[in-house]
């Protein structure tokens, strides 16, 4: 059978966007390379370990706990909006992740780039 956390963790390692994930203490457990690269200038992978509130202004550190307290009222709680980056093209989610029970047990920031690929369809030549 094949690991399936091998599988997962493939698949964020491979994504283009951002991804860190944070346990329901705002410790940041994970970050892809492209979050560790894209966070450079604060940290990028030294970032691991240490407390995403810390990372933020009190305005988004009081969303964020907001948020997380919205995730934990209802397990069909699940997606917040936080913004738009008209410089990036981009707007940026909090996804709540829950184990198999329904519980949450922590979040994770989504980006979603609105520009359409460049790259040659079936380019491999």
């Amino acid at each position: 059978m094949t690991d399936l956390n091998e599988i997962y963790k493939s698949v964020l390692e491979a994504d283009r966007a951002p991804v860190v994930i944070c346990d329901l203490e705002n410790i940041i457990i994970y970050m892809n390379p492209s979050a560790a690269e894209h966070y450079a200038k604060w940290g990028g992978a030294e970032l691991l370990g240490k407390n995403l509130l810390n990372c933020h202004n009190e305005k988004s550190r009081e969303m964020i706990i907001k948020v997380t307290d919205w995730f934990k009222e209802s397990a069909d709680n699940n997606l917040v909006h936080t913004f738009y980056n008209p410089k990036e093209n981009k707007d940026v989610y909090m996804v709540a992740l829950r184990g198999g029970d329904g519980k949450l047990i922590g979040y994770y920031e989504k980006h979603e780039y609105r520009d359409r690929e460049t790259m040659k369809m079936y380019d491999i030549g």
